[in-house]
């Protein structure tokens, strides 16, 4: 039975495109804020998704889209968990309600959904350095179009962003930054600058002070140019001595703000002004992550999405408790941090560090029972990896949890700063594989291959709970090399785990059961895949063969002998990039044996996969229960 879908209200029923928007009266624009941040709680209420950091720029998207003339006036947001109102009024409204559904609308802004969309966001931190390199584009071919990026304080921390301003202030290039204040992420912001911008927000004295000289400003004038000058010198050389803005101005961006960024009509008159300024400008508002649900606004790392209907009166789910209570099974990286915090206890030397995602990578435990050995460094993922290194250098065993897609971004430093140095750092990379509605910008496809290509790391994935907690206590022990453990996003298989912990040999996997002619090897979680398939099988009288092999990198090669001496086929199976993976790895090692059999390479194909859930998407791409059966019957089939 099909959802009913939630209805907009009156005026945003209206709205199929920013000019119609622009038809509006001033007078009315506080009335489609109000019916934009409503439809956006109806629709996340019944469907899922991103809630609240949408809600905080509700007034700011609107003003945005009556100022500017978009497409034309490029409109870049960074990380896009902030654009749900943008994409309601540039004509997906009525689509909306497939928003992160398999073959719908994307979570994020996308180039190829809309033109409104100019540039494809899903992690932080890019807005600037897009948005100037259209700005120089613009010069180039002597356009008159605006250039406006969105940036969050959270996303702030991250070089990249400071690196765009620079770069921006000193081409002296006309564009704007409008700086979201809101004092979270996904979790509380963290570090100096939080406390910068809590200093702009909260000084009282000047603000007052600021806005005496603009009241100044403004009776002068009728004193002649000189006194204007003077005031306006007086103006500069006290922003410059008391503005917490001269971090800004110091990079060559004229400051604006602190604003209320849930004005909108004050937004609207301060966007036109800013219009005719020339030259980099920096607009700093003050927003609140879920403003106008009480819940979001309580929590707001809770209500940064929701994945389950809800009231959208009270936020509890309104999905029915089962009457026979089950204990459900923990989450991956739950397992992995209720794990750190028991290794922790035991071994002093144990700190963690995390990019900004406390809660999503389960940090939290290990920084309530050890905040002095647990660190959350920000947006920043390049430093997260080297300042692992640097606590390796002295004796630490650091454990560095991060998102597989994260940890793209901290490349360099996994070779030039943990790997040449060949320090012992472990790497607990979650969200491993396909996530899901996420999409393409979240899936972590490519760490086992990039991994594997550089000397002095160990790449293992567990197959369940009991295998992940092993691993970590083996890498936690193990000073000889970096340490890789991956572990997908979801629930892990709700074993029962034993209590403490056992070693692992390394570079060795097992065997699950003996088969015939073809042989199937997994390397990590996705390997429930074969062990399902595995049963379907043998129901129709065909036995496989069944290998967990845990190690990508080294190889269990002993293990692989005796596969090829016993079976005709292997099915290599994976949850990571088909290209230089896994089963790459395993075609290298046989590639150089006389007699060897035929080998099947399942994973991610060398193409962009969308949205959808992880079971949709491994369907898709045939690594699911029924791809094996497929894959194995295929091989039967040649035979015959």
């Amino acid at each position: 039975m099909e959802t009913k879908q939630p209805k907009p209200g009156k005026l945003l029923a209206g709205i199929n495109s920013p000019s119609d928007l622009k038809k509006l009266e001033p007078a009315q624009l506080q009335d489609v804020c109000d019916e934009l941040r409503q439809y956006i709680i109806d629709m996340v209420s019944v469907n899922g998704g991103h809630f609240g950091a949408s809600l905080g720029v509700v007034e700011l998207t609107t003003a945005l889209h009556y100022v500017y003339d978009t497409p034309k006036d490029l409109l870049v947001w960074d990380v896009g968990h902030q654009a749900y109102g943008h994409k309601i009024l540039t004509g997906r409204r009525d689509q909306f309600h497939t928003n992160r559904v398999y073959g719908g609308l994307s979570g994020f802004p996308k180039r190829s959904e809309s033109e409104y969309d100019t540039f494809g966001v899903g992690h932080s931190s890019t807005s600037i350095s897009a948005a100037l390199g259209m700005a120089v584009a613009r010069d180039l071919d002597n356009s008159d179009k605006k250039v406006v990026a969105v940036i969050g304080d959270g996303a702030m921390t991250a070089g990249l962003a400071f690196e765009a301003m620079n770069n921006a202030g000193a081409m002296n290039s006309d564009i704007l930054v409008i700086l979201n204040d809101n004092n979270m992420s996904i979790d509380p912001n963290v570090g100096a600058l939080k406390e910068y911008l809590a200093d702009i927000t909260t000084s009282k004295t000047f603000n007052k002070m600021r806005d005496e000289v603009y009241d100044m400003l403004g009776h002068f004038k009728s004193a002649g140019e000189k006194m204007r000058k003077v005031a306006s010198r007086l103006e500069n050389a006290m922003t410059a001595a008391l503005t917490p803005g001269s971090l800004f101005r110091a990079l060559g961006f004229k400051y604006y703000g602190p604003t209320d960024g849930h004005d909108v009509n004050g937004l609207r008159d301060m966007l036109e002004d800013l219009k005719e300024v020339k030259g980099p400008k920096l607009l700093h508002i003050v927003t609140v992550k879920g403003k106008g649900f009480a819940p979001a606004e309580r929590e707001q790392t809770k209500w940064h999405a929701s994945s389950s209907p809800f009231d959208k009166i009270t936020g509890k789910s309104l999905v029915a408790a089962s009457p026979v209570k089950k204990k459900s099974a923990p989450k991956y990286q739950d397992v992995f941090g209720d794990a750190l915090v028991e290794l922790a206890e035991k071994d002093e030397r144990i700190v963690s560090m995390t990019p900004a995602m406390p809660s999503g990578s389960s940090l939290l435990p290990m920084m309530e029972a050890f905040p002095d050995r647990a660190f959350d460094v920000g947006i920043a993922e390049q430093h997260a990896v080297t300042f692992a290194a640097g606590l390796a250098t002295e004796a630490k065993k650091a454990f560095c949890a991060i998102y597989s897609s994260f940890l793209q971004r901290g490349y360099d430093q996994l070779v030039h700063d943990v790997a040449i140095q060949n320090l012992p750092v472990v790497f607990c990379i979650d969200r491993a594989g396909l996530v899901g509605a996420d999409g393409p910008t979240h899936h972590g496809c490519y760490d086992t291959a990039f991994m594997r290509a550089i000397p002095n790391m160990v790449i293992s994935s567990p197959l369940n709970e009991q295998d992940l907690r092993d691993m970590m206590y083996t890498a936690s022990k193990y000073e000889d090399a970096a340490w890789a453990i991956r572990y997908p996003r979801g629930k892990s298989t709700g074993m029962q785990v034993r209590e403490g912990f056992e070693s692992m040999e390394i570079g060795k996997g097992i065997e699950l059961r003996k088969g015939e002619e073809i042989a199937v090897l997994s390397f990590g979680p996705i390997g429930k895949y074969a062990i399902e398939a595995a049963e379907l099988l043998a129901a129709q009288g065909i036995e496989i063969g069944h290998y967990d092999m845990r190690f990508a990198k080294p190889l269990d090669t002993e293990l692989i002998d005796e596969v090829c001496r016993n079976y005709d086929h292997i099915i290599t199976l994976e949850d990571g990039s088909r290209l230089g993976g896994f089963g790459s790895a395993v075609a290298e090692y046989i590639s150089e044996k006389a007699d060897r059999p035929t080998l099947k390479i399942m994973g991610i194909p060398d193409r962009i996969v969308e949205h959808g859930t992880q079971e949709e998407l491994h369907d898709e791409i045939g690594i699911g229960v029924k791809g094996v059966i497929e894959s194995v019957k295929e091989k039967i089939t040649q035979k015959v």
